[in-house]
């Protein structure tokens, strides 16, 4: 059964003839090696069709009609090429040469897997999946283990299920994007993570404080966008095995179909099964529930070269958890845990860029998804289900000498949800059309101010003006500042953002009477570009806070077997101070080394408090070094996360008592990668130092009692585990 969906694939596994021309684009290193070059600009003279080469250089274009064409290729600190190609031509190898006209602090060796939008005047961080490749990615919950900005953590001790956390505040003020459309919202929110895989992911964009109005109101601490591979750079055939030493096995597959010069697909499929119960903490719990999941995507693009692209996509995602007790405890019931999870979602993107004015294009997004969820948490039973509808209609134009740059239009979002928690029932639509504007002012290379509104009608909260703007100054070529302020809201569902508090005994008191919540964010970042050695040296620095007008609280202190929700009286915030930097000792060893201090506070009943459950420092190292026959590769991270606060037990009988404070912990994993011509293994370790938080379930013994919780959680839940894996790579 597990290798079932690899036989549909070999059914789809057969490509028309190929209308495409394919190439990889080379720079020479100093030992006058080859070296891939990773988004070079690629694209056929004279028309708007082109393209950027993926983290090994290799690129696919669609054929022009014409007998002959002039391939134009282009990069940063690289002297551009033109080569004539006939159409009878199938691939093509470009080397780029060095600008040696250029000032030398602007050319690198090899691009950074990770690195700063430098055109940007947001604060963004690409996240390229060749970064994704120095651990155990194996879905976007573990996409940011290498990562300083973002946190991810259990919510739970018993459902294996994760959370991220950006700027000190949980994931739920940062707004997730997949190709730039909204997803992961109330339902998705507490398992979502896990239904997008690894291998599918092309980048992750990162976008801290205010974000673009562009792509809606909900951002309040940031943005993260997913983009998914895409037929013209994917791999024809590709393939993913890992096992892991906790019984968890990974299976991943794609390839691409060429069915035209102008036509494309390419096929993905996801499987993932923990076969085996584990409990290392001896709580009588299952550290991670058994699990089987079923994931497929297709997507298509059509283009021409009269400017039209246009893509649509269609995803199903199945699954079950099962997870609780293995052996039964006081009431000599066994507590259960079954979530099962349905996901479909069509979308489709549409762009038109006018002949006539190439400076203007014309999109329009339709996306549909539908979310299906049946919960057990021991006698808490909680089921839902939500359909959202969402669409955008988008104009960009600009002057011909790119100084002033306006993107306008028009968005509706329609999102009904329903919730049956036993003596809750509810059902909510949101229907929200709206408006936005945001002009871009860039006189040169050194300034850029990018103001922007949108006004949203919300059918329940009435109209919701956001303004937000981005200033970006370069004092010189090496340094860059970066500052943003602005507002975002939050629509509000307690049960679906909080399913984490359903495996605990604790009685939901709702006292808000507040439908969302309010909050400003403001922040500033610094760059610095130094030459030390003849290679990069980066150092960025920033601060954001964030301040609630409106927010809804969730008080778990004041009594432990109770979580109340209430609306915000008093101060609410969030400071977040970052320094990160990043290095190239010698050709193929890399260093990031980064500290983030985090200061969050909130008023509960009439005190202000630091949040619970959060570390306030986070130290994080990570080593990469490839072999200069770039066959080898090992990678290494190191994490120090800081002290917390943990929420008061004191009133619990005294064997289910914490402290008021846990200790700073340290994590690291490592992994050894080696390249052969067509697929690569892969070995490696996560939480080498084997710490886990202890006893993470309080009374673990008597689950249907009532001190009885598992949602305390601040440090790993699951030991050292070792993993082994198979990459298979054709282009």
């Amino acid at each position: 059964m597990k290798f079932k969906f690899l036989i549909m694939l070999a059914i789809f596994a057969t490509s028309a003839f190929a209308q495409t021309l394919k190439g990889r684009v080379f720079e020479l290193n100093e030992k006058e090696e080859k070296v891939p070059l990773i988004s070079a600009n690629v694209f056929w003279k004279g028309t708007t069709t082109g393209t950027a080469t993926d983290i090994d250089g290799f690129f696919a274009l669609p054929k022009p009609t014409t007998p002959t064409a002039f391939l134009v290729v282009s990069y940063t600190g690289f002297v551009a090429d033109t080569i004539e190609v006939a159409k009878s031509k199938d691939s093509i190898e470009i080397v780029l040469t060095l600008n040696k006209s250029l000032n030398e602090v602007v050319i690198s060796a090899e691009r950074s897997s990770k690195f700063l939008d430098q055109e940007e005047a947001q604060n963004v961080e690409i996240i390229t999946n060749k970064e994704l490749l120095k651990a155990a990615c194996c879905n976007l919950g573990e996409s940011f283990t290498t990562n300083a900005s973002v946190d991810v953590q259990y919510q739970d001790a018993v459902t294996g299920a994760r959370q991220i956390q950006l700027l000190g505040l949980a994931g739920a003020y940062t707004q997730m994007l997949f190709q730039n459309i909204p997803s992961l919202n109330g339902l998705g929110s507490s398992f979502g993570l896990g239904f997008v895989p690894g291998p599918w992911i092309s980048e992750i964009s990162v976008s801290k404080g205010s974000a673009s109005v562009v792509n809606g109101y909900e951002s309040i601490t940031g943005q993260i966008n997913v983009n998914y591979k895409e037929p013209a750079n994917a791999e024809k055939y590709y393939f993913n095995a890992f096992q892991g030493s906790n019984f968890k096995t990974d299976l991943n597959a794609n390839t691409t179909i060429e069915l035209s010069e102008n036509l494309s697909t390419i096929i993905l499929a996801h499987s993932n099964f923990v076969t085996k119960s584990l409990d290392d903490n001896n709580d009588s719990f299952i550290d991670e529930p058994k699990t089987s999941q079923y994931n497929f995507m297709n997507r298509w693009v059509y283009q021409n070269d009269d400017g039209l692209v246009s893509r649509l996509n269609i995803q199903y995602m199945t699954e079950k958890k099962n997870g609780g007790q293995i052996n039964p405890g006081a009431s000599g019931n066994l507590y259960k845990i079954d979530i099962d999870t349905k996901h479909f979602n069509l979308g489709s993107k549409t762009g038109y860029v006018f002949s006539a004015e190439p400076y203007t294009s014309l999109g329009l997004m339709v996306d549909f998804h539908s979310h299906e969820q049946n919960t057990l948490f021991g006698l808490r039973k909680y089921d839902a289900t939500q359909n959202v509808l969402f669409s955008k209609l988008i104009l960009e134009t600009k002057t011909s000498d790119e100084v002033h740059t306006l993107t306008t239009g028009l968005s509706f979002t329609l999102d009904k949800l329903n919730e049956d928690l036993g003596s809750f029932k509810q059902e909510k639509t949101e229907s929200v059309p709206g408006i936005f504007l945001e002009y871009n002012y860039s006189p040169d290379n050194l300034l850029s101010i990018v103001p922007g509104v949108r006004v949203d009608f919300h059918n329940l909260f009435g109209t919701l003006v956001t303004p937000r703007i981005h200033f970006k100054y370069n004092f010189d070529e090496n340094t860059i500042l970066r500052l943003s302020a602005g507002k975002g809201y939050r629509s509000i569902n307690l049960y679906a953002n909080n399913l984490n508090w359903m495996a605990s005994s604790r009685q939901f008191l709702v006292n808000s009477t507040l439908p969302y919540e309010e909050a400003l964010n403001y922040g500033l970042n610094l760059t610095r570009y130094f030459m030390m050695g003849g290679r990069e040296l980066r150092i960025t620095a920033d601060y954001y806070r964030t301040d609630f007008q409106k927010q809804v609280v969730a008080d778990i202190d004041s009594d432990p077997q109770k979580i109340i929700f209430q609306d915000l009286n008093g101060q609410s915030y969030s400071n977040s101070y970052q320094i990160e930097m990043e290095y190239n000792f010698i050709w193929g060893l890399g260093l990031t080394a980064a500290y983030r201090y985090t200061d969050v506070k909130t008023t509960y009943n009439g005190v202000l408090r630091t949040a619970p459950l959060q570390s306030r420092f986070k130290v994080l190292t990570t080593l990469s070094y490839t072999v200069p026959e770039r066959d080898w590769v090992f990678d290494a991270t190191f994490l120090v996360n800081g002290p917390g606060r943990i929420p008061s037990t004191t009133s619990n009988p005294e064997p289910y008592r914490r402290g008021e404070e846990f200790n700073a912990w340290i994590n690291i994993n490592a992994q050894i990668t080696k390249k052969f011509d067509l697929f690569e293994v892969y070995l490696g370790a996560e939480n080498l130092t084997d710490y886990t938080q202890p006893n993470p379930v309080i009374a673990s013994d008597d689950p249907f009692g009532q001190y009885f919780d598992a949602a305390m959680i601040w440090g790993p839940i699951s030991g050292r585990k070792f993993y082994a894996g198979i990459r298979l790579s054709v282009f």
